[in-house]
């Protein structure tokens, strides 16, 4: 029964993580579309976010 509700909860979080992707992606199609923000900017930017430190990362949150 344990393995059941396990898998029950592995599916949940799939789900989730679906729609935060979704959600996720749709804010960046709208930024793109209204000019807020190029494609290219993005890209530059979430490549320097994934080579920080999660001490880089906290200090940037707490300016």
């Amino acid at each position: 029964m344990v393995d059941i509700d396990l898998y029950a909860q592995i599916a949940d979080l799939k789900e989730i993580d679906y729609r935060n992707t979704l959600a996720i992606a749709t804010i960046i199609e709208i930024l793109v579309a209204k000019g807020f923000i190029s494609r290219q900017e993005f890209a530059r930017i979430a490549q320097k976010l994934d080579t920080m430190s999660i001490e880089e990362l906290k200090s940037i949150r707490a300016r």
